[in-house]
């Protein structure tokens, strides 16, 4: 046993011996025995995972790094198309582009985390999954239930051979995760081996314009696999819009919204604050009507405070004094008076771009920016009530147990593009937890055949950190709340006058579905309802 393995061997005895039990005291751990064994660095976490053997399940928890990323209950594998031109051309503030100082991904700089390890794997799909897989692993995360999120701009408006080629290979790199590759030919065929596959796609999500989000749009999308769409709406104001070239309107995501959500598909917004023409009054409107018109109110929303990077008109501006974004202060400021009023049903997934700061020559520069805007919050008595504040699953990263036998079924209605929303959720009121929720929705026009006199489940999700497929265990996942809110909504669409029931599901799930009765139905799963 060389070095590196006794040391590794010395701490996983630590840990199981309890004599270990939090962050600090691991890594005074790690320095000590680095010293006893001569050791130049300090053991990693990977290494001690490699020699856990039969105490591996007893030493992960300590040892799982960033256990965020699966505390949603899914593996998250983010993959980025190769850099190629925007439809419409360059909106003012836009960094990136073929033609761009970056040579990267529309509206990246190349040296995001995302775009770091794409052009490590030359923008290769199977290559890009594999890889972040492999990392996943090596950290101690469950990989059987993943969501793919296609990056890299428009993707709905590269050529359709080139989209199904790019997500077959996806579905490829789970399929192959681990066993020996067996070859498919066809996307349809990937999509059926990643039913039963070891690493299954539950969900999977694509990033695009509204004006590439039409109904043809759509149909393609749902014949991959797509089950969420990001939209990169930016503001609410057509002036706005219009002056940074943005190149669609206000109108054009509003019919985007409601065409996903009449085809059962999670919407997520793209929103920019600071942009020219805005100020902290006008962004603060513009957020407040996100949730109270119901032309919006998406699901998801991710808020990228405007930066100047250099390369983009909008740095020509900044140059000659015509612009000047928010700093990272006024941005806290201004996110805390956002998240205060953000409602129950919507996940704030991210602030902020993930640009580094030498890239930036102004704008929001501090990376911990949410944060900021939480402790402004706490530091008046108030609280963000949005989904990722409250999941069951951060709750007890912050030390906070729920109880199973306080959990309340709980049930919020809301208007969005003509049809009917509801959000109908398992609560933990003693800490204000959200265990689990589906989305259901009664819908204004739907396009697609199959959903003639069909009330629409969403999404389903149920919190917690991430349980493999199979297995059950004292965390909150498999413990029959999926069930249950689907019974839920089955009965609701039931005395609404539904006839079916169509779920919008991830190729790996519909295995579950199939169990509880429903039927495969084009890309959705349905079942037939009675009164």
């Amino acid at each position: 046993m060389d070095k590196v393995s006794a040391a590794c061997r010395e701490l996983v005895s630590l840990i199981v011996s309890g004599d270990v039990s939090t962050q600090a005291e691991l890594n005074k751990a790690k320095k000590m025995v680095s010293i006893a064994h001569g050791l130049s660095s300090l053991p990693r976490n990977s290494d001690i995972l490699r020699e856990a053997g039969e105490d591996y399940d007893a030493v992960l928890g300590i040892l799982q790094k960033r256990p965020v990323r699966t505390m949603s209950g899914v593996a998250v594998v983010a993959v980025m198309t190769s850099p190629h031109k925007c439809p419409h051309g360059k909106c003012v503030p836009c960094p990136g582009g073929v033609d761009s100082v970056f040579n990267s991904p529309q509206s990246y700089t190349g040296a995001e985390p995302a775009a770091l390890r794409a052009i490590q794997e030359n923008y290769d799909p199977y290559r890009q999954v594999t890889a972040r897989l492999s990392q996943l692993r090596q950290i101690g995360h469950e990989l059987d239930k993943a969501e793919l999120i296609v990056m890299g701009g428009t993707i709905t408006a590269r050529p359709l051979d080139y989209q199904q080629w790019f997500v077959k290979r996806c579905l490829d790199a789970m399929n192959d995760f681990g066993v020996d590759p067996v070859h498919t030919k066809y996307l349809e065929d990937a999509q059926a081996a990643n039913e039963e596959a070891a690493v299954r796609d539950v969900a999977m999500t694509f990033e695009t314009r509204p004006d590439w989000c039409r109904t043809a749009h759509i149909d393609r999308m749902l014949d991959m696999g797509v089950t969420k769409v990001e939209l990169g709406v930016q503001s609410t104001y057509d002036f706005i819009l219009k002056r940074i070239e943005r190149g669609h309107t206000v109108a054009d995501s509003e019919e985007a919204n409601r065409a996903l959500r009449d085809s059962a598909i999670k919407v997520g917004f793209h929103m920019m604050p600071g942009l020219p023409g805005s100020g902290f009054d006008r962004d603060l409107r513009m957020f407040e009507a996100v949730f109270s018109d119901p032309r919006f109110c998406p699901d998801y929303l991710k808020i990228y405070p405007t930066l100047v990077t250099r390369g983009t008109r909008l740095y020509d501006m900044w140059e000659r004094g015509e612009y000047t974004p928010y700093s990272s202060e006024e941005a806290a400021l201004l996110l805390a008076r956002m998240k205060e009023r953000l409602p129950k049903w919507v996940r704030l997934q991210r602030i902020q771009r993930d640009i580094p700061v030498k890239h930036i020559a102004a704008g929001v520069v501090k990376s911990n920016v949410r944060q900021l805007a939480g402790d402004i919050l706490r530091s008046e008595g108030k609280e963000c009530r949005c989904i990722r504040c409250r999941e069951i699953g951060h709750k007890a990263m912050k030390g906070l147990k729920g109880d199973p036998g306080s959990v309340r079924l709980d049930v919020v209605k809301y208007e969005a593009c003509g049809g009917a929303e509801h959000f109908i959720s398992f609560e933990e009121p003693n800490i204000d937890a959200l265990v689990g929720f589906t989305r259901l929705r009664f819908p204004s026009r739907p396009h697609r055949p199959e959903l003639e006199n069909a009330a629409l489940v969403r999404e389903l999700h149920v919190y917690g950190r991430m349980v493999p497929i199979g297995q059950s265990n004292e965390n909150w996942q498999h413990r029959g709340y999926g069930v249950e809110l689907l019974s839920k909504a089955t009965d609701m669409a039931r005395d609404a006058g539904y006839g079916k029931l169509a779920v919008m599901s991830g190729i790996g799930a519909r295995p579950y579905y199939k169990k509880l009765g429903f039927e495969r139905d084009g890309p959705f799963m349905s079942i037939r309802i009675r009164a």
